[in-house]
């Protein structure tokens, strides 16, 4: 049969995804463009925000109009948390972010019958457990999306911080880590496959083991991941607390030869009052605390973090707080949100909820911060080299990534998966420019 497959979201539902491919190919079904016609769709969905769970609404209806008589799997955190709105829109099959084997055996089964279901106008069927009850982690092959140089490995699900203005943890249930074994075994795998980079990531990969009392720390199982892949082969990890970052953990990890020194720190405010309001679990100084030691072991690390700005009751004077924090920690790179309001919160009962406008016109000007200091942080590294690990040639040039996560242009030829030294001749926007 041939699947399409459509992707929404966080590098936990690209690794979901690319473990249903796999799976899916070893079952013989062909994976075809989402793009144009297919046996059945499967939408894995994302709601972090009101802008997510539309996104997903509107793939689901294109994939119906795409092929009327196709079988729609949906799955993922939209689906765990809206079903009855999934079961609204004309498919045939929800499930949510647990039980993705089992999901797809019950595609396989609808594919064989879906003409005759539908003509009896059968309901779609629903498998969304409730993830608050799950204890038990889930293992799913790791790997990369086609073509790709870089895997993914799983190795933590759930979250139990509970974030006001966050809906993921209702999503995900609470915290299940894949062992320190297993993941082992996996990355041996992945470095037998050929990939040059191996990604941690996960729900919150922070709270990796915590389920464990007196058991491994994400340290012990990022030592762990680094010896058992081939030399050479990076380890990237995902986004992780300011907690994470102790003297103990930068000490172990700056020793590490193959671990990349990029480190995505959590902020969503550099205000103490809005943190608080937002129950995150540190203060604007235990987060600068954070930088310093990175900074202090590793050489111009890259520290890439998250901004939300609007939330509820944010005053012009704590936005002003926070760009000032910004300007001291000078990130690299941001990704920067206006505050979405998600039902079922309790940042969503919050009085003095901000305007639109002014959520859209703050984005703007922390925006505008940001990439002044990311190309401060650029314009740095202008005659000096860089190790690249090239992924894909684009207009006549090779692009591919430092160890600081800095995107690299340079001539070349036949360079995909191939890791070469780049003297950095220029930079321009988001990215370096140099020459092999």
């Amino acid at each position: 049969m041939k699947i399409a497959i459509y992707t929404l979201g966080c590098k936990v539902n690209q690794y979901e995804t690319q473990a249903m491919e796999a799976e899916l190919s070893g079952r013989g079904h062909t994976l075809v463009p989402f793009e144009g016609h297919a046996d059945a769709y499967i939408i894995n969905t994302c709601t972090v925000t009101a802008v997510s769970d539309k996104k997903s609404r509107q793939i689901i209806r294109r994939a119906r109009k795409e092929n009327p008589d196709a079988v729609i799997g949906v799955c993922g955190c939209y689906a765990q948390t809206n079903p009855e709105a999934v079961r609204a829109l004309e498919v045939d099959l929800i499930s949510g972010t647990a039980g993705r084997m089992a999901f797809l055996d019950d595609l396989e089964e609808l594919l064989e019958d879906r003409r005759a279901a539908r003509m009896a106008g059968e309901e779609p069927r629903v498998t969304v457990d409730n993830a608050l009850r799950r204890r038990a982690f889930e293992v799913l092959p790791a790997g990369g999306l086609e073509g790709r140089t870089r895997a993914m490995l799983k190795v933590e699900d759930g979250c139990v911080n509970f974030c006001t203005y966050c809906i993921i943890p209702y999503a995900r249930g609470p915290i299940r880590s894949l062992s320190i074994p297993e993941a082992e075994e996996q990355c041996r795998r992945l470095g037998a496959e050929g990939y040059r980079e191996v990604v941690l990531t996960g729900i919150e990969i922070s709270s990796w083991g915590a389920e464990w009392k007196d058991g491994p720390t994400l340290i012990d199982l990022v030592e762990a991941v680094c010896r058992a892949l081939p030399e050479g082969t990076r380890v990237r990890l995902g986004s992780l607390e300011p907690r994470t970052i102790t003297e103990e953990f930068c000490r172990r990890a700056a020793v590490l030869p193959n671990l990349c020194p990029h480190f995505h720190l959590s902020m969503q405010s550099g205000c103490d009052s809005v943190l608080r309001r937002m129950n995150r679990k540190y203060d604007a100084a235990r987060y600068y605390e954070s930088v310093q030691l990175l900074r202090e072991y590793f050489d111009r690390p890259g520290i890439t973090t998250d901004l939300i700005v609007g939330f509820p009751g944010e005053t012009e004077e704590e936005f002003a707080q926070t760009l000032a924090f910004v300007e001291k920690c000078a990130f690299s790179a941001m990704h920067i949100f206006p505050y979405s309001r998600r039902s079922g919160t309790p940042a969503a009962a919050m009085p003095d909820q901000v305007p639109n406008a002014v959520k859209e016109e703050r984005a703007h000007r922390a925006g505008e911060l940001a990439r002044r200091l990311e190309a401060a942080y650029l314009e740095q590294w202008v005659g000096k080299s860089l190790p690249v690990l090239f992924e894909e040639e684009r207009d006549g040039l090779w692009r591919g990534h430092a160890p600081n996560y800095v995107e690299v242009l340079a001539p070349g030829e036949g360079l995909h998966n191939v890791e070469k030294e780049v003297k950095i001749t220029d930079w321009s926007e988001n990215h370096l420019i140099g020459v092999v």
